[in-house]
């Protein structure tokens, strides 16, 4: 019996199979042509916004003859850890047509795709999980959370008297693109983003519709910025960024001053950060869902960069990643008088035993040491864990992207 796999075989996917690339998304994740519609997008004009993607990202497929039937795409992102810039690759329209699947083809071209980001010297690798066990399993694991709210106009908080002036503006505009570029430094796990992250953080929303309120401290300097539309006496809020806790109190001063217009606020924040707690009235509805999940690609490399927040005993990992063999064994992290860290592959000092899913989402902070610890996804002395607890830094990932 011939293995289907002898007549398939993997390449590049480039812009002479845009239209198999987009067909093949829409089948998966069944994209409808009033989806599309409703996105505001004209008929042919998605296929024509997705040509920069098979331009600048790396896609790969595998090809039945001249038939496109799995594909994958690696973005190339940049995003904050800590502080620290890292290239980040963005992993998206995965996908395989359901004749072809239980063959191990999404396998291979994960495998291929961690060695593609490894030559590109990214490091980890961030995606939207349709099915979060299915990427546990390839290694990756939870780091951001997605909490939504709907406040009653009733609930909104009181005026309060600040120093400074909302402008309502473009969504392009360059105070927006600016403001979030500053905003972005500031915030551990936050994209930095270029054009073409900007294209796909509206690609699913019809921007024609969306405002931006922006606010300006004294001194006329954009200090954050309101993503929103109203539309049936609902405030929409898509986005709320904020680089000091005044611009988050005159931002909500703007939200209240619809007060008249709306019946309900209705809104995302993209971090663990729960709204009520700032609210005069807490009694919200609230709801929180996992939102992205993260990968770090070459384990040596990342932990090279990585920004400890001090210095802490000599210790080792002991790393289990199935699916990339440069990520199994021992990484050994010491301080030197300097006070840089160095990273080896010696067993220095006590061991510290975990998955790569385990690894990436305590280094991204989603997860703390002593928690991993107790719900048994680490192996490590109760020394050891108090150690990477000194260690790793405080701050949650904050990601409000989507490719």
């Amino acid at each position: 019996m011939t293995d289907i796999r002898d007549e398939l075989e993997i390449r590049p996917v480039t812009t002479e199979h845009l239209d198999q690339f987009n067909d093949l998304l829409s089948y998966v994740f069944q994209v409808t042509a009033k989806e599309v519609e409703e996105s505001g997008y004209e008929e042919g004009e998605l296929e024509r916004d997705k040509r920069p993607v098979l331009e600048k990202a790396d896609v790969i497929g595998w090809f039945h003859k001249n038939e496109l039937v799995s594909q994958l795409a690696i973005y190339p992102c940049k995003v904050n850890i800590h502080g620290v810039p890292y290239k980040m690759a963005g992993l998206t329209g995965v996908g395989t047509y359901p004749e072809y699947s239980g063959h191990g083809l999404m396998h291979d071209l994960i495998s291929r795709g961690l060695q593609m980001m490894r030559d590109n010297r990214q490091w980890i690798s961030y995606l939207y999980p349709y099915s979060i066990p299915f990427y546990r399993k390839k290694g990756w694991e939870i780091m951001s959370d997605h909490l939504t709210f709907d406040v009653k106009d009733t609930q909104l908080p009181r005026q309060q008297n600040l120093t400074g002036h909302v402008e309502r503006l473009e969504i392009d505009d360059p105070d927006v693109i600016n403001t979030y570029d500053r905003f972005a430094l500031k915030n551990h796990g936050a994209m930095i983003r270029n054009q073409l992250n900007w294209d796909e953080y509206w690609r699913w929303e019809n921007e024609e519709e969306r405002i931006a309120g922006v606010w300006y401290d004294e001194n006329d300097v954009p200090q954050g910025f309101v993503l929103y539309w109203i539309a049936n006496e609902v405030f929409h809020i898509k986005e709320m960024v904020y680089i000091t806790q005044e611009a988050r109190i005159a931002l909500w001063n703007f939200v209240a001053a619809h007060f008249s217009m709306v019946e309900h606020v209705r809104g995302n924040i993209y971090k663990n950060e729960p709204l009520h707690f700032l609210l005069d009235d807490g009694d919200i509805k609230q709801t929180i869902k996992p939102y992205y999940m993260a990968r770090i690609v070459d384990v040596f490399e990342f932990l090279r960069q990585y920004p400890f927040a001090e210095q802490g005993k000599p210790f080792h990992f002991v790393v289990h990643d199935p699916m990339a063999k440069w990520n199994e064994g021992i990484f050994g992290v010491r301080w030197m008088e300097n006070g840089e860290h160095e990273i080896s592959h010696d067993p220095l000092g006590e061991a510290v035993e975990l998955d790569i899913q385990t690894l990436t989402t305590m280094l991204m902070s989603y997860r703390r040491p002593s928690y991993l610890a107790q719900i048994e996804r680490i192996n490590a002395s109760a020394p050891a864990i108090r150690n990477l607890e000194n260690i790793i830094p405080m701050e949650e990932p904050y990601f409000s992207d989507y490719f």
